[in-house]
């Protein structure tokens, strides 16, 4: 079968076909190219007793069906090549019960007919298929009208008669079977496919939003908004990049850049923390969002370490023309998705800014932390402090430097030290 639909598909064949009327080209250029044997068996056994007429009619199918398969190969003319198939299979079978006398001593061979609508539903649709219906219902009229007009007699024996009656029920309930068969295999396949296809569509949209952001997505809210009370924000940025990106090829640039946010994005799914976005050579995550967390603090914190490692990793290696600058900052945001095209999801809110803020104004290789993340901080890190700085559309602002998570139990000892360091920097009420 495999062989046979793959020789069938090639026929008529045309690059501009849809799957759809490729599978239906395959169906009838197999249906063709594996039935004619049986036309041609019934011939020769009607002329070997003497039934010239009814002879002729089953070779003539052979004739049209072929030489239709050859004009199909030739013109790709798949409608041509339907048309012709349909009537030879409406007409030709009631010709013969004619030429044999009726219905009892043609062993009832109008019912081949019926394969008009089987073939039609497959190769044209529905439609179709109800209006070739209706004609093998005409047909049946007709020869049943026809028949006591006949000579219902013919020169094949009886058992012969009962014989074609059993191959006759045989072989159609046989055409149905492989018809529907080939059909639902095909189906199977193109299912399949799809399948695929959404597979490889719901990954790609996991990579563009959180999953159940997606399934909200997916399920039609829109817009899609929430509030949430504790966030962490994280974001790093590449010094210098813009003058280093002036100085290296395109090729190589875009290398770099992939590595490194690579290495942040494998972070980012070690720790939890949920990647937003990147712009240029600007990398924005939040812990806390859209899954609420109670460590979203210490997620983010052990990912701002692990990509200081990832520079120390560049440096051993030699890379001494990459630095950058982290920051974070904890508190309440909202995020959601908007738009009409390119979904994203967003974040807004104070921490989000102040986290930016802290990115910007901090110094090259270190985390910058803001107040509030320092708070969720102080007990399981060690943090520096920088002081009091004057942060663009903050004004003065305490902030710290992380540097090491503590090693366990060693907190609480730690803990009372640094917040007696934090009320050292902080500026006055």
């Amino acid at each position: 079968m495999d062989r046979l639909l793959a020789i069938a598909s090639r026929i008529g064949a045309n690059a501009r076909d849809t799957d759809e009327l490729r599978l239906r080209k395959t169906i009838l250029s197999a249906f063709v190219i594996a039935f004619w044997p049986l036309p041609l068996v019934w011939s020769i056994v009607y002329l070997g007793y003497g039934e010239v007429p009814a002879a002729a009619i089953p070779f003539a199918y052979d004739v049209i069906a072929l030489a239709s398969l050859a004009v199909f190969a030739a013109t790709r003319s798949f409608a041509l090549f339907r048309t012709i198939n349909l009537l030879s299979f409406i007409l030709l079978p009631l010709l013969l019960q004619i030429a044999l006398g009726g219905f009892a001593v043609s062993s009832a061979v109008v019912m081949w007919s019926v394969v008009a609508p089987f073939a039609a539903l497959i190769l044209s649709g529905v439609r179709s298929a109800v209006t070739w219906l209706a004609l093998f219902g005409a047909e049946l009229i007709i020869a049943a009208a026809l028949d006591s007009g006949l000579s219902h007699s013919n020169a094949l024996p009886a058992p012969l008669v009962t014989a074609f009656f059993v191959l006759n029920i045989g072989a159609l309930a046989s055409v149905a079977v492989a018809l529907m068969a080939t059909f639902v295999s095909q189906k199977d396949l193109a299912t399949r496919l799809l399948g695929r296809e959404q597979e490889r569509s719901e990954s790609l949209l996991l990579n563009i939003l959180p999953p159940e952001i997606a399934r909200r997505l997916k399920a039609g809210e829109s817009p899609i908004a929430d509030s949430y009370d504790e966030a962490t924000i994280l974001f790093a940025d590449i010094v210098g990049f813009t003058p280093l990106s002036q100085q290296l090829e395109p090729k190589e640039m875009v290398g770099l850049l992939n590595e490194i946010f690579s290495e942040f994005d494998r972070a980012a799914e070690r720790h939890g923390v949920e990647k937003i976005r990147t712009i240029g050579d600007n990398w924005m995550g939040v812990a806390g969002v859209p899954s609420p967390r109670p460590e979203h603090a210490a997620a983010v914190a052990r990912m701002a370490l692990d990509m200081c490692a990832t520079l120390d990793r560049l440096r051993a290696r030699g890379e001494h023309r990459i630095d950058f600058r982290i920051g974070i900052e904890s508190g309440p945001c909202v995020g959601g998705v908007i738009g009409l095209r390119k979904f994203v999801f967003d974040i807004w809110g104070d921490p989000v800014n102040t986290a930016s803020r802290m990115e910007s104004h901090g110094v090259a290789g270190r985390v910058h932390v803001g107040e509030a993340a320092y708070e969720l901080l102080k007990d399981a890190f060690e943090l520096e402090p920088r002081g009091v700085i004057e942060v663009k559309g903050k004004g003065a602002m305490c902030t710290w430097f992380l540097l090491r998570e503590r090693a366990a139990g060693s907190a609480d000892s730690r803990s009372d030290e640094g917040a007696g360091r934090a009320e050292q920097v902080r500026p006055p009420a």
